[in-house]
């Protein structure tokens, strides 16, 4: 379905331009000329996001955006106003906005904005629902590069150093980052998350430091930031490779000083708080590129760990199946077991999008499956395309011993450890290894 799109504007000109923009870019859009219309509208058919202009006669636009919250949920809100200040941005996100737009604007513009909160809408809703499945089910992983991971984790869950986790989107690096805190003395103590990659450049500073009384209009109160939530437990800085240049160097001066200064104060304060960050981006090569400082670069990476991509590790999915595939069975029937011919692609696809892309695949074939076996046609084409096929056991009038050789050296093949070959074939590792040697396999 498309995404659904509520414009708020008393401007009928906006209005219409909105609507031809977005219906350009194949949203559904509708429209309503007031605050209390549009509040209507999102009650009997909540969108997925909403552009609300700030100054709207009767209800204003934070105000709408307060009651949407309320009304809707799970709609994001882009706030659209003329007087595009940092002050009026960071009102709007506390008053639950995702992002602004400035008039006057572009199409592309707009285009850009709502795609932009949309994606990270869906990114966090994607990570949500990896992470309470993993939840489920412990982390258990024969491939040698988790268990490094998990193993470094531990030995220096107990000290005080910063640690860096590299790895793709939707290799389990916010799992890994709780797993440290949790074996750290500072379990007891909040663990605090901030992704920067969802938080707009310009507020960034703001989310994690705050900012003091009278900083910009608007603020009346100060404002505790990110680090200063965290108090003495944990907090863990997501995507830290997407910071701003300035942004850099007062987060650098965390990790020297233990000291910040909230945005519009010029006293330090103390954070006694552990630094776990996590980037998807070769840092090396930003630093090469100019866009990342060299000497935050050599401040994060005390303990670095990296956490392999999923076609990495592909002795782990069968288990990985097993564990998502509880979770969506359907209450009163049985769980659901997997053909074959669909472990064989599901093992032999490289899942660009990691533990969270196998996640959503099997999400969707226990949806949509009609009895307790995952088939493949149950599967997506790519994932499906992947599987190589198998030769026939039995060619012509060959020998028992033959056959069962030529089996087996084509399950080897397919397979890049010999613990899931075996897995496959039905047998114990060690019959599996026998049996190589005695063929001559390798």
């Amino acid at each position: 379905m498309k995404p659904h799109i509520l414009v708020i504007d008393d401007d009928e000109s906006i209005r219409r331009t909105l609507r031809l923009c977005l219906e350009s870019g194949d949203y559904a859009v509708s429209m309503a000329a007031s605050g209390e219309a549009g509040l209507a509208l999102a009650k009997k058919q909540p969108p997925d996001l909403a552009i609300v202009d700030l100054r709207l006669g009767g209800m204003d636009g934070l105000a709408v955006t307060r009651a949407l919250a309320q009304e809707a949920p799970g709609a994001q809100v882009v706030i659209m106003t003329a007087y595009a200040t940092i002050d009026n941005a960071v009102e709007a996100m506390r008053a639950g906005a995702s992002d602004y737009l400035a008039k006057p604007f572009t199409p592309a513009a707009v285009k850009h904005v709502v795609a932009r909160v949309l994606d990270s809408a869906r990114m966090k809703q994607e990570l949500a629902e990896v992470e309470r499945h993993a939840r489920r089910a412990p982390v258990k992983s024969s491939s040698p590069g988790v268990i490094e991971a998990y193993t470094l984790a531990e030995r220096v869950a107990g000290s005080e150093a910063t640690v860096l986790l590299l790895g793709e989107t939707g290799t389990g690096k916010s799992l890994l980052a709780r797993h440290v805190h949790q074996r750290s003395p500072r379990a007891s103590r909040p663990f605090v998350t901030v992704n920067c990659a969802t938080i707009s450049s310009n507020l960034i500073e703001n989310e994690l430091f705050g900012h003091a009384k009278g900083a910009f209009t608007g603020a009346d109160q100060p404002r505790a930031g990110y680090v200063e939530a965290a108090k003495n437990g944990s907090i863990f800085v997501d995507e830290v490779g997407d910071l701003g240049k300035e942004t850099q160097g007062k987060f650098l001066r965390l990790l020297e000083e233990r000291e910040y200064v909230r945005v519009g104060d010029t006293e330090p304060r103390r954070s006694d708080a552990r630094i776990i960050a996590a980037t998807h981006r070769d840092l090396k090569t930003a630093v090469a590129q100019g866009s990342f400082r060299d000497d935050l670069f050599y401040r994060l990476n005390v303990v670095t760990i990296r956490l392999p991509a999923l076609r990495q590790r592909r002795e782990d999915i069968p288990a990985l199946v097993s564990s998502f595939l509880k979770p969506v069975s359907q209450s009163g029937r049985a769980k659901m077991t997997v053909s074959p011919e669909a472990m064989a692609a599901l093992v032999a696809y490289d899942w660009p999008g990691n533990i969270r892309e196998l996640s959503n695949v099997l999400e969707r074939a226990g949806l949509l499956a009609n009895g307790d076996v995952l088939t493949p046609d149950l599967l997506p084409e790519e994932v499906r395309a992947s599987a190589r096929p198998v030769s026939p056991l039995v060619d012509g009038d060959e020998s028992l011993e033959a056959a069962e050789r030529r089996h087996v050296a084509a399950v080897v093949a397919r397979h890049p450890t010999l613990d899931t070959a075996a897995r496959a074939l039905g047998i114990d590792p060690s019959t599996l290894y026998r049996k190589r040697e005695r063929y001559g396999l390798r």
